[in-house]
C-alpha cells in the first residue's frame, strides 16, 4: 500500500498533509507515529472525566496534530471539543453530546489506526 493509497483509505487529505509537511518523507514518518504519540487517546481518556481544562488542552492538541497530518475529520470533531471547552466561552453542548462527539472521535480514529497499521506493516 502506498501512502496516497493510505490516506485514501482512511479518509484523510494527502495533499493537506504534503502542503504541511512539504516532503512525503515527513507525512510517512508523522502518520506512523500517530498511534504511538497518545495525543487522540489522552482526549478519550479525558472525556471519561470531562474535566474542562483537561478536555480543552487534549482537544487542542489532537486537533493541531490531525489537521497537520490531513486527517479532517479527526480534526473537525476535536476543534469542536476544544471550543467547546475553551476557557471564556459558553458551553453549548450537554456532556452527554459531548461523550457523543468523543465516541464518534473513537470509531473515527480505530479505523484510522487499524489503516496505518496496515500500512507500516504491523
Amino acid at each position: 500500500m502506498t501512502i496516497q493509497e493510505l490516506y485514501q483509505r482512511i479518509g484523510g487529505d494527502y495533499d493537506q498533509a504534503i502542503r504541511v509537511l512539504r516532503v512525503e518523507k515527513l507525512v510517512d514518518k508523522h502518520i506512523r507515529k500517530l498511534c504511538q504519540n497518545g495525543t487522540v487517546e489522552k482526549l478519550l481518556q479525558a472525556g471519561k472525566s470531562m474535566e474542562p481544562t483537561e478536555l480543552f488542552e487534549t482537544a487542542h492538541a489532537a486537533k493541531g496534530v490531525c489537521a497537520n497530518l490531513g486527517l479532517p475529520q479527526l480534526a473537525g470533531l476535536a476543534s469542536r471539543i476544544a471550543e467547546e471547552f475553551r476557557p471564556g466561552n459558553p458551553r453549548t453542548m450537554t456532556d452527554a453530546e459531548v461523550a457523543r462527539k468523543l465516541a464518534e472521535l473513537s470509531e473515527i480514529y480505530a479505523r484510522t489506526a487499524e489503516g496505518i497499521r496496515l500500512y507500516a506493516g504491523e
